[in-house]
């Protein structure tokens, strides 16, 4: 064998040798990372700690809950997706996780990232949205907030998680569906967007119910009308949309776990098990119960199904939408 050749082989030696030993660690071997991509309070972070309580007892190892935030959520998918595919690294996404790609289009700006830089996992919930407003408010109906805005076309302000965010989506499609035009008012996240409702920076919000059952329970908000097919357990005397006239505004928050693209199979085959085993624990379902969310459980191909047609639905909805500048 040649000098050069004896040089060749040493170096693609050296470079398969971290290769084997990444190979042969035991997953998991080491603490991992579920990103939340909204502030504590939301929707992702509620669901987010519950389920990284649960997949420490099947991992036996620690899921670390860290909120990302930013650009209505996708700072933290674009860290997920752009991060080492070795199972350390996941993210609790909301369905807007296909919305931000399609307004990157619009927009016409290089892309945060794209959704087949991440590999679905399991989805965890999915949660028809709630309109709310204060209960000093003067709208006792969704009819009357509806002709309300008619009237005062513009006037009336509504607060979100962000632009083309999941609760900004559901504003935007009723506004469409109804013909009224609505005041847009992007925060950074859920939370954010609730504490603006309920201090009275803004009129009204679009929610899963998780995050404002307790202050509906409480008498500070009134819910309205909701975006599901059926009315919500938990508030069966609210219609929805549909009912209302409306089908086209349908909408859902969903829950689900990602990981980035090129992540082993045998790495997803465990984190498949390990949410498998979630949803199933005990504590878990005590905790979507408090949340008053219902468990929606889903993974493998049949989440990819679920994750693509859902994904076509709402790029086509943001098309509709169009272009949406933040005019704060």
């Amino acid at each position: 064998m040649t000098r050069r050749r004896v040089l060749a082989a040493a170096a693609a030696l050296a470079l398969a040798l971290p290769l084997v030993a990444v190979a042969q660690e035991p997953y998991p071997s080491r603490p991992i990372t579920l990103v939340a991509p909204f502030p504590p309070g939301g929707v992702a972070d509620l669901t987010a700690r519950p389920v990284a309580a649960a997949m420490e007892k099947v991992l036996k190892n620690p899921v670390a809950v860290v909120n990302k935030t930013g650009a209505a959520g996708a700072v933290g998918m674009q860290f997920v997706a752009t991060s080492k595919p070795d199972g350390y690294t996941l993210l609790l996404a909301l369905s807007s996780i296909s919305i931000i790609p399609e307004a990157d289009k619009i927009f016409g700006r290089p892309p945060a990232y794209t959704v087949d830089q991440l590999v679905p996992i399991a989805l965890i919930s999915a949660d028809p949205t709630i309109l709310v407003v204060r209960t000093e408010s003067p709208w006792k109906t969704a009819r009357e907030f509806l002709d309300d805005a008619r009237l005062r076309s513009g006037q009336i302000s509504y607060s979100s998680s962000g632009i083309y965010g999941t609760l900004h989506m559901a504003m935007e499609l009723l506004s469409h569906a109804a013909g009224v035009k609505l005041r847009h008012i992007p925060t950074a996240g859920a939370g954010p967007a609730l504490t603006a409702l309920l201090g009275g920076h803004v009129d009204a919000l679009a929610s899963g119910p998780a995050v404002i059952l307790p202050h509906i329970k409480a008498g500070k908000l009134r819910a309205l009308a909701g975006w599901g097919d059926k009315r919500v357990a938990a508030l069966p005397e609210v219609p929805t949309f549909k009912e209302l006239g409306y089908p086209e505004a349908e909408f859902y928050i969903w829950a689900g776990v990602f990981a980035p693209k090129g992540t082993p199979e045998p790495v997803l085959a465990r984190l498949r098990e390990a949410t498998r085993a979630a949803v199933g624990d005990a504590e878990f379902k005590s905790a979507m119960d408090k949340l008053e969310t219902p468990i929606a459980f889903k993974q493998g191909e049949e989440f990819q199904r679920f994750f693509d047609t859902d994904a076509r639905r709402l790029a086509e909805g943001v098309r509709k939408v169009g272009r949406v500048e933040d005019k704060k």
